[in-house]
């Protein structure tokens, strides 16, 4: 492979960075043929670095390169780590699955396991959000010092949807609520029709910069009957993660 090859591959992989995108966005994007960037995907797909959602459909970063990218940090292979956690919640709770971390001011979806339904919701990977505004973000915000949480209350807070919680003093109570439980749920705040539950994954030292959860439709998703229960199985999971990953 020439050096212009990988260049251009490289250009792919830092546009499908921020999002799945098809053909000819992708080449939009990077501004080279549609051809070359279907020869380039394939070649990436064959290698694991990109995977498609469907045929015909876009392409997102996939989990070879997630792998390859956990292990630059010695013992923090996260998704390699958090796949198997994963897809046993995806069996114990019939809704998706993922892990993600910190970044600033948002969390970033670093990877999902699907459920097999009639009914699919979208799939983040790749993509961000507010921390305020989804589970994953308040586990991580639960487990901060006041200074920092105060800090980052101070600014204007992203409004996602009619749900968004957005007022500090809210906010600050329902972070207490959410470190008494362990886990944090939150309904139709950053996606309408969208629920999610998720737990923190501890590192050895104690401070938390991932978390795993679950999603799905708000009209199935939680029973009513069984948030705490379903609370309790992603709190088992990612305190598994976190063992896994040297943590106390």
């Amino acid at each position: 492979m020439s050096v212009q090859s990988i260049e251009r591959a490289f250009s792919i992989l830092r546009a499908l960075s921020v999002g799945p995108l098809g053909v000819t966005d992708l080449a939009d994007r990077v501004s080279l043929p549609k051809s070359t960037v279907a020869r380039l995907l394939a070649a990436l797909d064959d290698q694991g670095a990109v995977t498609q959602n469907e045929p015909g459909g876009e392409y997102r970063l996939g989990e070879g390169l997630l792998e390859i990218a956990g292990a630059a940090q010695p013992g923090r292979n996260l998704v390699a780590g958090a796949r198997p956690h994963l897809i046993d919640l995806v069996e114990s709770t019939g809704e998706t699955a993922g892990v993600s971390v910190l970044d600033g001011r948002r969390i970033y979806y670093l990877e999902h396991v699907e459920a097999v339904s009639d009914i699919q919701v979208r799939d983040w990977t790749g993509e961000s959000a507010p921390l305020h505004a989804v589970s994953s973000g308040l586990v991580i915000m639960a487990r901060w010092p006041r200074s920092k949480l105060d800090k980052y209350l101070k600014r204007t807070l992203e409004v996602s949807t009619t749900h968004t919680v957005v007022d500090p003093d809210a906010i600050r109570e329902r972070l207490a609520t959410i470190r008494d439980l362990g886990y944090a749920w939150v309904y139709e705040e950053f996606a309408e029709g969208i629920n999610s539950v998720a737990a923190p994954v501890i590192e050895p030292e104690g401070t938390v910069q991932a978390a795993i959860h679950v999603h799905g439709p708000a009209y199935r998703f939680p029973d009513p009957g069984h948030t705490h229960d379903i609370g309790v199985q992603v709190v088992d999971a990612a305190r598994s993660l976190s063992e896994s990953l040297g943590a106390d």
